[in-house]
């Protein structure tokens, strides 16, 4: 078991150091088939780990300027509401359905990743359009903002995952951000997401708080490590090898439901 906590937790910190995203779709497989914990006790344990590793790397991001705290205002206000609300539905949720559902959220995620992203168009207006549209569209994507982040949110409580998959792609498009502020602002985001899903499992499931700091000591190693690897290497290249990790273990996850 040592061993299996090592290596899990390491590349749950290296995830999330390099991407962003991906701790909770590593760190509940792991729990589940590595050290054999019971599926709603990996699922808030999960979140519990991906809540301290995120906050840690996120403070790391955010001293590099990297993390938009008015987008995190936002996400985050409308990510609790969701993922407070998904405990509640995950904790009467059968273990097959939860399990299914986050086998499809791994395939999704990795046709996020394989798929190529597509080109943005930038149109010329007059001075006075422009200000208009300035307004309006900052608004306009405040709304939209808020509505992922609930969404998110129920997702987060309901299969365990911090979205940190779902968040990045979402803030590029709909706040502007950069790619390494969507990075930085996602994990913050995770972090209040993942913190409210522990939160809300808390007292309703068995917890093994040992194995849990174990598991994320090791991960927050990692992320630090994972942060210095992403400077290193081709993000198209980690992005690609990790979608074709995540259809492999959705597919073992699915055939260990149905078998």
């Amino acid at each position: 078991m040592g061993i299996s906590v090592l290596i899990a937790g390491l590349f749950t910190g290296l995830l999330l150091g390099v991407l962003g995203s991906g701790g909770s779709i590593i760190t509940v497989p792991a729990l589940l088939y590595l050290l054999h914990v019971e599926p709603k006790s990996a699922i808030a344990m999960g979140l519990g780990i991906v809540a301290v590793t995120a906050t840690i790397t996120a403070l790391n991001h955010w001293r590099r300027g990297n993390v938009n705290l008015k987008v995190t205002a936002v996400f985050g206000l409308f990510g609790f509401l969701g993922t407070f609300a998904g405990t509640r539905l995950g904790v009467i949720t059968p273990v097959a359905l939860q399990l299914g559902l986050f086998a499809l959220v791994m395939y999704a995620a990795a046709y996020r990743m394989l798929r190529a992203p597509k080109p943005i168009v930038h149109r010329s207006l007059g001075s006075a359009a422009v200000c208009d549209v300035a307004v309006s569209g900052t608004e306009m994507r405040m709304g939209k903002i808020a509505v992922h982040g609930l969404a998110v949110g129920m997702l987060t409580g309901v299969v365990g995952v911090g979205g940190g998959f779902l968040i990045v792609p979402a803030l590029v498009l709909l706040s502007g951000l950069t790619m390494k502020q969507a990075i930085g602002t996602s994990l913050s985001i995770v972090a209040v997401n993942s913190f409210t899903g522990f939160a809300g499992y808390t007292g309703l499931v068995q917890i093994n708080y040992l194995l849990m700091g174990i598991f994320t000591a090791v991960a927050v190693g990692g992320s630090f490590l994972g942060a210095m690897v992403s400077n290193r290497l081709s993000g198209e290249m980690l992005k690609r090898g990790f979608a074709v990790f995540l259809v492999m273990v959705a597919t073992y996850i699915l055939l260990k439901s149905v078998i």
